[in-house]
Parts: C-alpha cells; sequence; structure tokens
C-alpha cells in the first residue's frame, strides 16, 4: 500500500498491550477506527485497557513466546473478527548489568520474549495476514543499531528481531504481506523507568552522546508509530534522528568498543549489588506469569 491508508475498521493485533507503547499504541489506533486484539500477560491490565478503547476490541492472556498459546489467539482472534489486517510484535522485556554477574535465566528470558516471542507471534499470524495481505511490524530498538555494554541480552535480541523481519520481508512480501521495524530509542516507558531506578545504569546512560541519552516522551513517539501502520512501512523511526542512525552504524562497534572500556573502567567499582533481574513492570509480570507457570506443573 502506497501513500496513507485508513484504519477504519482494521482488525489490529497489539503484543505487550497491557502497559507502555503498547497500550498507549492501541489506544491510538483504536481511536482511528481500528478494532484491537489485545495480547499479554496481565488479564486484568488488559481487560480495563480494553475497557478504555474507543472501539471495538477484545483482549487474550498469552505467552508470546508459547507456540500452541499464539496459534490458539490467532485462530480465537479470526473467529472473534472475521480478519487480521495488521500485529504489531511489541512485548519485549529487558534486564541490565555485566553478563559475567547476569542472572542466566533473566538473560536467556529477554532473548526468548524479545526474539523468539516475535518470530512466535509471526508464525501464528501469517497465514491469516496472508489472506487479508496484511501489515506485520516488529518493534525493534536503537540497540538494534548500535550495540552497548551493560546491555548485552537486549542488543542481541533487538539486533535479532530486526534481522528476522528483514529476512520474513523477502519470504512473505510476494503473498502480499509488508513486514516493517520499528526502531526505538530511550521512550519514556516502565521499562525505561524500571532500568533507571539502578543508579549505574542511569548514570552511565546519562555519559552517552546527544541524542542518545534522553529519554523520550511516550505520545509523538507512539504518534510516529501509528503513522507508519498507517502507510505499512518497511522502516518505522519513534524518533526522528533514527533515520540517521541508519548512516552510520557500520562504523558504531568498532567506536563503542573503545569508547567502552573506557566507561566500565569508570563504573567497575560501582558495578557489585546491581539488580540483576528483569526491569519495570512489565518484567515483573513475566516472572509472575513463570513462577505460576512452574507452580502448576
Amino acid at each position: 500500500m502506497s501513500g496513507t491508508g485508513s484504519l477504519e475498521g482494521q482488525v489490529v493485533v497489539v503484543t505487550g498491550a497491557a502497559r507502555g507503547v503498547g497500550e498507549l499504541l492501541a489506544r491510538k489506533l483504536s481511536a482511528r477506527g481500528a478494532i484491537l486484539a489485545l495480547v499479554g500477560l496481565e488479564p486484568d491490565e488488559l481487560k480495563k485497557v480494553s475497557a478504555r478503547l474507543h472501539g471495538e476490541s477484545d483482549h487474550w492472556h498469552a505467552d508470546v513466546t508459547d507456540h500452541e498459546a499464539m496459534s490458539r489467539v490467532a485462530r480465537d482472534v479470526k473467529a472473534r473478527f472475521g480478519k487480521v489486517d495488521i500485529v504489531v510484535a511489541n512485548a519485549g522485556v529487558a534486564t541490565g548489568g555485566p553478563l559475567v554477574d547476569s542472572d542466566p535465566v533473566a538473560w536467556r528470558r529477554v532473548i526468548e520474549v524479545n526474539l523468539i516471542g516475535g518470530a512466535v507471534t509471526a508464525r501464528a499470524f501469517l497465514p491469516v495476514l496472508m489472506e487479508s495481505r496484511g501489515y506485520f511490524l516488529q518493534i525493534a530498538s536503537l540497540a538494534a543499531m548500535t550495540p552497548a555494554p551493560m546491555m548485552s541480552a537486549y542488543c542481541a535480541s533487538k539486533s535479532g528481531v530486526e534481522a528476522f523481519a528483514h529476512s520474513l520481508r523477502a519470504e512473505v512480501g510476494y503473498k502480499g504481506v509488508k513486514v516493517g521495524v520499528g526502531y526505538l530509542s530511550w521512550t519514556d516507558t516502565d521499562m525505561v523507568r524500571g532500568a533507571d531506578e539502578d543508579d549505574v545504569m542511569r548514570d552511565l546512560r546519562k555519559r552517552l552522546p546527544w541524542p542518545t541519552n534522553r529519554t523520550y516522551p511516550l505520545g509523538p513517539a507512539v504518534d510516529r508509530i501509528v503513522a507508519g501502520i498507517e502507510r505499512r512501512s518497511a522502516h518505522v523511526y519513534a524518533q526522528w534522528w533514527l533515520r540517521g542512525m541508519q548512516s552510520v552504524r557500520g562504523y558504531l562497534p568498532t567506536l563503542i568498543g573503545v569508547v567502552g572500556q573506557r566507561e566500565m573502567r569508570r563504573f567497575g567499582p560501582r558495578m557489585e549489588g546491581m539488580s540483576k533481574g528483569l526491569v519495570g513492570a512489565g518484567g515483573a509480570a513475566d516472572q509472575q506469569e513463570r513462577s505460576a507457570r512452574t507452580e502448576r506443573e
């Protein structure tokens, strides 16, 4: 689709819709006439979000890393609304700190949710997106373009979903499905606020060069994502300057390899005792879900 397409009557699936980018994205899409299918780990929060939307919506409790659960959701959404036009793979978690001291379970979970979860979501919904000649938007990050010390899991996962989406675009484009990648810098969400609760992570981020050291407001970032969805864009930039990062990203690993060592030497004495789990309310919800699943088993 070229130009700007109407979202009126379009059925949009948003994962990670209980809060942050997903919640506000659902509200803004609903205000433009879209029908929303909300997916996430917090059914009570999803129900509240659904109740506040302007138009028709429903919600599903599912772990995006569970292929059987997501396949059921895809079937249920198709049965509920008759079609699926757009899927936004937004669900994500984060952890920070040195790899050598990291919690291996939390580190692995970032990869599972952010990378595998995106692929599971695509696998589950591609059959219905092929029927509608729809659009799949994978939310990535500035972390896909540039590596960063203390964020190895998050950077690896977001680089992975970027490559995954680019590969998928080539696979399904001839079947009428368009695939986009969404890039966000530090945006005012529960995840970023949770990361900033750690003094080392917060102070280290302040030392990043402008404009990467700022926390950006959520509203304008989501407005840009909505505009990208309307255009079925291959690349969606939640902050204006991220587009320019594409032209210099090839130089960044070497630069960060040098500068990062200097910063790690500076912050090394403060790293003992850093938080090692998933950050923010979304991370807490993921931990609660996994604990409940363990108890049931």
